[in-house]
């Protein structure tokens, strides 16, 4: 007697576009690890410097800093060295190969024809440098706890591990949405301008080092910064890390990481979208 074989049902539509996101996830991952010496590079190279000049050559000759609160300079900088890497890997990771995708290899014309929507690629570019970001962040911690000079150690631990995790993952998010929106924005010819412009500006009034609360006696400024993502990011880890030091209430920057992560992720898709359609 001859089987007939039944045909077998196709994969649901969702579980198939799910299937082809963690693919392209996957594959940015296996090029992240291959080039994983470049990526350790150029993420410990900054708070490197900042470690050594201010932890181990100030403390040295003599001109150490004093927060004013019982606690070194470096313990108010290591928070805001964290929130630096997040926010430079995030923006970094994602808007410089953007910018060559659409101009230069014209790579995203392959990327839009995957079986996803439109947006399901932008998205996942969203999640892939955020976790760069997120491996950026942790590669501060052994860089903060070996290069400092004897009595110039940080006196940081994790106040809240629940908080300290909610601070990377959506600092991270925020800072990865911003360099999708950056990248679908920004013309190739001007890709220069996105750290002298952009990046610079936001590291510098970012509260990286100093407390957002200690602003008071520059009432305009205090404000003003709160444009700056990166002051969430940084008192929010400044929260978690070193909760002795004055920072942001907490619903603040917790309401602020959400809706921006939510906000500029939502705007940042829209973007691209538009981008890729035009």
């Amino acid at each position: 007697m001859t089987q007939v074989a039944l045909p077998t049902a196709e994969p649901r539509p969702r579980l198939r576009q799910l299937g082809t996101f963690t693919a392209m996830l996957a594959r940015d991952l296996r090029v992240l690890r291959r080039q994983f010496g470049q990526f350790l590079l150029r993420t410990i190279m900054q708070p490197l410097l900042f470690v050594f000049v201010f932890a181990y050559v100030f403390p040295k000759i003599g001109q150490g800093f004093s927060s004013g609160h019982g606690a070194t300079f470096t313990t108010i900088l290591v928070p805001g060295l964290i929130a630096v890497s997040i926010n430079f890997q995030g923006i970094q990771s994602v808007a410089i190969p953007l910018v060559q995708e659409f101009s230069v290899s014209k790579e995203i014309e392959d990327r839009v024809l995957a079986p996803v929507p439109v947006w399901a690629v932008a998205l996942e570019k969203i999640v892939a440098g955020a976790i760069q970001a997120i491996i950026a962040a942790l590669v501060v911690f052994p860089i903060v706890d070996l290069v400092h000079a004897r009595g110039a150690a940080p006196i940081i631990h994790v106040h809240s591990w629940p908080l300290f995790v909610f601070a990377l993952v959506f600092s991270s998010f925020l800072a990865a949405s911003g360099g999708l929106l950056i990248g679908t924005l920004i013309e190739p010819r001007k890709i220069t301008l996105l750290f002298s412009v952009i990046v610079l500006p936001i590291t510098f009034l970012g509260c990286v080092y100093y407390p957002w609360a200690t602003l008071s006696p520059i009432p305009w400024l205090k404000y003003l910064v709160l444009l700056n993502p990166l002051v969430y990011m940084t008192e929010a880890l400044r929260a978690s890390l070193t909760p002795q030091l004055p920072h942001m209430p907490v619903w603040a920057f917790s309401l602020a990481l959400v809706g921006g992560s939510i906000g500029l992720g939502a705007l940042a898709l829209r973007t691209f979208y538009r981008r890729v359609v035009s």
